[in-house]
């Protein structure tokens, strides 16, 4: 059994920066995407960023120069740090990522629990 969890979400002022962390545990053949995405309430889950191994990052348009995404492959784990924040950066934050449970199994997507980001003077 594979499971994500998510830490490091809280309550910023606007400018503020914090760092998500999410750790992958459990039954781990090979980590191939990592991703972080958020839910604000009232709107569609959207992706934030990605990141694959030998591929540049990717990220949605609104966190461009403000959110880098990394990860450690050897603690299985994947960071967001999120400089500047905004209000509308208020959202539910969720990892997620595409993980082969072993090397005869095929990869499936797993999502942590979420961790809540709020942005607020």
């Amino acid at each position: 059994q594979v499971q994500l969890v998510e830490s490091g979400g809280g309550l910023v002022h606007p400018g503020g920066s914090l760092r998500l962390s999410c750790a992958a545990s459990g039954s781990i053949g090979g980590i191939y995407s990592m991703s972080w995405y958020r839910q604000a309430p009232g709107k569609q889950r959207e992706l934030v960023a990605d990141i694959v191994p030998g591929r540049s990052a990717n990220y949605v348009d609104s966190v461009k120069g403000r959110f880098t995404i990394s990860r450690d492959n050897t603690k299985n784990m994947v960071y967001l740090q999120m400089n500047s924040l905004k209000p509308e950066d208020t959202a539910v934050y969720y990892c997620s990522a595409l993980i082969r449970a072993s090397l005869v199994t095929s990869a499936s997507t797993y999502w942590g629990q979420g961790t809540q980001v709020t942005v607020s003077s």
